[in-house]
Protein backbone atom coordinates (compact mmCIF):
# COMPACT_ATOMS: atom_id res chain seq x y z
CA UNK A 1 0.00 0.00 0.00
CA UNK A 2 1.00 3.62 -0.36
CA UNK A 3 1.98 5.70 2.62
CA UNK A 4 -0.63 8.30 1.56
CA UNK A 5 -3.49 8.85 3.97
CA UNK A 6 -6.17 10.00 1.52
CA UNK A 7 -6.84 6.69 -0.23
CA UNK A 8 -10.12 4.83 0.07
CA UNK A 9 -8.58 2.32 2.46
CA UNK A 10 -8.24 5.01 5.15
CA UNK A 11 -11.73 6.50 4.80
CA UNK A 12 -13.32 4.31 7.52
CA UNK A 13 -10.72 5.47 10.06
CA UNK A 14 -11.12 9.09 9.01
CA UNK A 15 -14.89 8.75 9.37
CA UNK A 16 -14.67 7.14 12.82
CA UNK A 17 -12.32 9.83 14.09
CA UNK A 18 -14.72 12.43 12.69
CA UNK A 19 -17.47 10.84 14.79
CA UNK A 20 -15.27 11.17 17.86
CA UNK A 21 -14.81 14.84 17.07
CA UNK A 22 -18.53 15.37 16.50
CA UNK A 23 -19.15 13.80 19.92
CA UNK A 24 -16.70 16.25 21.48
CA UNK A 25 -14.34 13.48 22.52
CA UNK A 26 -10.63 12.83 22.12
CA UNK A 27 -8.61 9.61 22.24
CA UNK A 28 -5.08 9.60 23.63
CA UNK A 29 -2.83 7.82 21.11
CA UNK A 30 0.39 6.25 22.36
CA UNK A 31 3.05 3.76 21.23
CA UNK A 32 4.76 0.75 22.81
CA UNK A 33 7.49 -1.40 21.26
CA UNK A 34 8.64 -4.73 22.75
CA UNK A 35 11.68 -7.02 22.87
CA UNK A 36 14.48 -4.45 22.60
CA UNK A 37 17.95 -5.85 23.37
CA UNK A 38 20.52 -4.03 21.19
CA UNK A 39 21.09 -1.16 18.77
CA UNK A 40 20.12 -1.88 15.18
CA UNK A 41 18.94 -0.13 12.01
CA UNK A 42 15.39 -1.07 13.00
CA UNK A 43 15.83 0.64 16.38
CA UNK A 44 17.13 3.73 14.57
CA UNK A 45 14.05 3.66 12.38
CA UNK A 46 11.78 3.37 15.43
CA UNK A 47 13.49 6.35 17.06
CA UNK A 48 13.07 8.33 13.86
CA UNK A 49 9.37 7.45 13.76
CA UNK A 50 8.84 8.76 17.27
CA UNK A 51 10.77 11.94 16.58
CA UNK A 52 9.01 12.61 13.28
CA UNK A 53 5.55 12.42 14.82
CA UNK A 54 6.47 13.90 18.18
CA UNK A 55 5.28 10.70 19.81
CA UNK A 56 7.68 9.08 22.32
CA UNK A 57 7.70 5.28 22.39
CA UNK A 58 7.55 3.13 25.52
CA UNK A 59 10.41 0.73 24.74
CA UNK A 60 10.13 -2.59 26.56
CA UNK A 61 13.68 -3.93 27.09
CA UNK A 62 14.47 -7.53 28.09
CA UNK A 63 16.82 -6.84 31.01
CA UNK A 64 18.85 -10.05 31.18
CA UNK A 65 19.36 -10.10 27.39
CA UNK A 66 20.01 -6.40 26.87
CA UNK A 67 23.45 -5.38 25.66
CA UNK A 68 25.24 -2.45 27.32
CA UNK A 69 25.48 -0.79 23.92
CA UNK A 70 21.68 -0.36 23.98
CA UNK A 71 21.93 1.96 26.97
CA UNK A 72 24.55 4.03 25.20
CA UNK A 73 22.49 4.21 22.02
CA UNK A 74 19.33 5.30 23.85
CA UNK A 75 21.17 8.31 25.26
CA UNK A 76 21.03 9.68 21.71
CA UNK A 77 17.41 8.60 21.15
CA UNK A 78 15.19 10.71 23.43
CA UNK A 79 12.05 9.46 21.69
CA UNK A 80 12.62 5.94 23.09
CA UNK A 81 11.72 5.50 26.76
CA UNK A 82 13.06 2.24 28.28
CA UNK A 83 11.01 0.12 30.65
CA UNK A 84 11.40 -3.45 31.92
CA UNK A 85 10.13 -6.30 29.75
CA UNK A 86 10.00 -9.29 32.08
CA UNK A 87 13.33 -10.83 33.00
CA UNK A 88 14.65 -13.25 30.36
CA UNK A 89 11.57 -13.52 28.10
CA UNK A 90 11.54 -17.22 28.99
CA UNK A 91 8.37 -19.28 28.66
CA UNK A 92 7.45 -21.19 31.84
CA UNK A 93 3.99 -22.32 30.71
CA UNK A 94 3.08 -25.94 30.16
CA UNK A 95 3.41 -27.29 26.64
CA UNK A 96 0.29 -26.64 24.64
CA UNK A 97 -0.78 -23.63 26.73
CA UNK A 98 -0.29 -19.95 26.04
CA UNK A 99 3.22 -18.68 26.64
CA UNK A 100 3.94 -16.81 29.85
CA UNK A 101 6.97 -15.89 31.92
CA UNK A 102 4.90 -15.07 35.02
CA UNK A 103 1.96 -17.47 34.98
CA UNK A 104 -0.14 -19.03 37.73
CA UNK A 105 2.06 -22.13 38.11
CA UNK A 106 5.06 -20.24 39.48
CA UNK A 107 5.30 -19.36 43.20
CA UNK A 108 5.26 -15.74 44.31
CA UNK A 109 8.72 -15.93 45.87
CA UNK A 110 10.25 -17.06 42.59
CA UNK A 111 8.45 -14.27 40.75
CA UNK A 112 9.64 -11.64 43.25
CA UNK A 113 13.25 -12.80 42.99
CA UNK A 114 13.26 -12.95 39.20
CA UNK A 115 11.61 -9.58 38.63
CA UNK A 116 13.92 -7.99 41.20
CA UNK A 117 16.94 -9.50 39.47
CA UNK A 118 15.76 -8.05 36.18
CA UNK A 119 15.06 -4.70 37.81
CA UNK A 120 18.57 -4.51 39.25
CA UNK A 121 20.13 -5.20 35.85
CA UNK A 122 17.78 -2.77 34.19
CA UNK A 123 18.62 0.01 36.64
CA UNK A 124 22.33 -0.68 36.25
CA UNK A 125 21.98 -0.24 32.49
CA UNK A 126 19.66 2.73 32.26
CA UNK A 127 19.85 4.53 35.60
CA UNK A 128 17.57 7.53 35.84
CA UNK A 129 16.23 6.91 32.32
CA UNK A 130 14.52 3.68 33.45
CA UNK A 131 10.75 4.10 33.72
CA UNK A 132 8.99 2.25 36.59
CA UNK A 133 6.66 0.46 34.16
CA UNK A 134 6.54 -3.34 33.84
CA UNK A 135 5.66 -5.06 30.56
CA UNK A 136 5.27 -8.85 30.85
CA UNK A 137 6.38 -10.93 27.86
CA UNK A 138 3.48 -12.08 25.70
CA UNK A 139 1.36 -9.51 27.59
CA UNK A 140 0.56 -12.13 30.21
CA UNK A 141 0.97 -12.03 33.97
CA UNK A 142 -1.07 -13.74 36.66
CA UNK A 143 -3.22 -11.21 38.51
CA UNK A 144 -1.72 -12.31 41.81
CA UNK A 145 1.77 -11.70 40.51
CA UNK A 146 0.71 -8.32 39.11
CA UNK A 147 -0.29 -7.36 42.63
CA UNK A 148 3.35 -7.81 43.71
CA UNK A 149 4.69 -5.19 41.30
CA UNK A 150 4.26 -2.06 43.48
CA UNK A 151 6.41 -3.55 46.25
CA UNK A 152 9.07 -4.21 43.61
CA UNK A 153 9.16 -0.56 42.60
CA UNK A 154 6.75 -0.45 39.66
CA UNK A 155 4.07 2.22 39.42
CA UNK A 156 2.84 1.12 35.97
CA UNK A 157 1.90 -2.09 34.17
CA UNK A 158 1.22 -2.49 30.45
CA UNK A 159 -0.36 -5.57 28.87
CA UNK A 160 -2.85 -5.93 26.00
CA UNK A 161 -6.52 -5.07 25.81
CA UNK A 162 -8.73 -7.19 28.03
CA UNK A 163 -6.21 -7.60 30.84
CA UNK A 164 -7.53 -6.42 34.19
CA UNK A 165 -6.06 -6.29 37.65
CA UNK A 166 -7.36 -8.78 40.19
CA UNK A 167 -8.67 -8.34 43.74
CA UNK A 168 -5.12 -7.67 44.98
CA UNK A 169 -4.81 -4.64 42.73
CA UNK A 170 -1.48 -3.59 41.28
CA UNK A 171 0.17 -0.65 39.50
CA UNK A 172 -1.55 1.83 37.22
CA UNK A 173 -2.63 -0.17 34.17
CA UNK A 174 -2.16 1.05 30.60
CA UNK A 175 -2.95 -1.62 28.02
CA UNK A 176 -2.16 -1.51 24.33
CA UNK A 177 -5.03 -2.09 21.90
CA UNK A 178 -3.73 -2.91 18.42
CA UNK A 179 -0.96 -5.41 17.58
CA UNK A 180 0.26 -4.72 14.05
CA UNK A 181 2.06 -8.08 13.71
CA UNK A 182 0.74 -11.43 12.48
CA UNK A 183 2.59 -13.83 14.76
CA UNK A 184 1.73 -16.94 12.75
CA UNK A 185 3.69 -15.63 9.78
CA UNK A 186 5.80 -13.10 11.72
CA UNK A 187 4.89 -10.44 9.18
CA UNK A 188 2.99 -7.19 9.35
CA UNK A 189 -0.77 -7.58 9.27
CA UNK A 190 -2.65 -6.27 6.25
CA UNK A 191 -3.65 -2.61 6.55
CA UNK A 192 -7.34 -3.12 5.70
CA UNK A 193 -7.60 -5.66 8.52
CA UNK A 194 -5.89 -3.34 10.99
CA UNK A 195 -8.01 -0.35 9.98
CA UNK A 196 -11.21 -2.37 10.36
CA UNK A 197 -10.11 -3.60 13.80
CA UNK A 198 -9.21 -0.07 14.89
CA UNK A 199 -12.57 1.25 13.79
CA UNK A 200 -14.42 -1.52 15.65
CA UNK A 201 -12.50 -0.81 18.83
CA UNK A 202 -12.95 2.95 18.61
CA UNK A 203 -16.66 2.65 17.80
CA UNK A 204 -17.21 0.37 20.79
CA UNK A 205 -15.33 2.82 23.02
CA UNK A 206 -17.33 5.74 21.66
CA UNK A 207 -20.58 3.94 22.49
CA UNK A 208 -19.56 3.80 26.16
CA UNK A 209 -19.85 6.67 28.65
CA UNK A 210 -16.99 9.15 28.62
CA UNK A 211 -13.99 7.90 30.64
CA UNK A 212 -11.08 9.85 32.09
CA UNK A 213 -8.52 7.41 30.69
CA UNK A 214 -9.61 7.06 27.06
CA UNK A 215 -6.48 5.92 25.27
CA UNK A 216 -5.47 3.78 22.30
CA UNK A 217 -2.09 2.07 22.31
CA UNK A 218 -0.36 0.63 19.25
CA UNK A 219 1.89 -2.36 19.96
CA UNK A 220 5.00 -2.73 17.80
CA UNK A 221 8.02 -5.04 17.66
CA UNK A 222 10.74 -3.24 15.70
CA UNK A 223 12.97 -6.33 15.48
CA UNK A 224 10.24 -8.19 13.56
CA UNK A 225 8.83 -5.42 11.36
CA UNK A 226 8.76 -5.94 7.64
CA UNK A 227 7.93 -3.31 5.02
CA UNK A 228 4.20 -3.87 5.53
CA UNK A 229 4.43 -3.15 9.26
CA UNK A 230 6.59 -0.04 8.89
CA UNK A 231 4.47 1.37 6.08
CA UNK A 232 1.24 0.84 8.00
CA UNK A 233 2.35 2.53 11.21
CA UNK A 234 3.78 5.47 9.28
CA UNK A 235 0.54 5.99 7.34
CA UNK A 236 -1.60 5.44 10.45
CA UNK A 237 0.29 8.08 12.40
CA UNK A 238 0.28 10.47 9.44
CA UNK A 239 -3.51 10.45 9.53
CA UNK A 240 -4.17 10.09 13.25
CA UNK A 241 -1.73 12.66 14.64
CA UNK A 242 -3.24 15.36 12.41
CA UNK A 243 -6.83 14.68 13.47
CA UNK A 244 -8.30 16.96 16.16
CA UNK A 245 -9.98 13.99 17.87
CA UNK A 246 -6.57 12.41 18.52
CA UNK A 247 -4.28 13.55 21.30
CA UNK A 248 -0.73 12.21 20.72
CA UNK A 249 0.38 11.16 24.20
CA UNK A 250 3.73 10.65 25.86
CA UNK A 251 3.57 7.31 27.75
CA UNK A 252 4.97 9.06 30.82
CA UNK A 253 1.74 11.07 31.02
CA UNK A 254 -0.32 7.91 30.62
CA UNK A 255 1.45 6.36 33.61
CA UNK A 256 1.58 9.62 35.59
CA UNK A 257 5.38 9.82 35.52
CA UNK A 258 6.93 13.25 35.84
CA UNK A 259 8.75 14.46 32.73
CA UNK A 260 12.09 16.07 33.47
CA UNK A 261 12.66 19.42 31.79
Amino acid sequence: MSGATDGDIWQPLQAELDRWGEAGRQIRLWLRDDDAIAPSPALDRLAGLGERFGLPVLLAVIPMLAEPTLASALQEMPALLPCQHGCRHHNHALEGTKKSEFGTLRPADAIRAEIAQGRNRFDDLFGAAALPVFVPPWNRIDQGHAALLPELGFSGLSCFRGFRLGPGGGPLLGNTDLDIMDWDSRTGRQPDELIAETCRLLAARRAEPLQDDESFGILMHHRDHDATAWTFVDAFLSLATRHPAVLPTDPRLLFEIAIAV
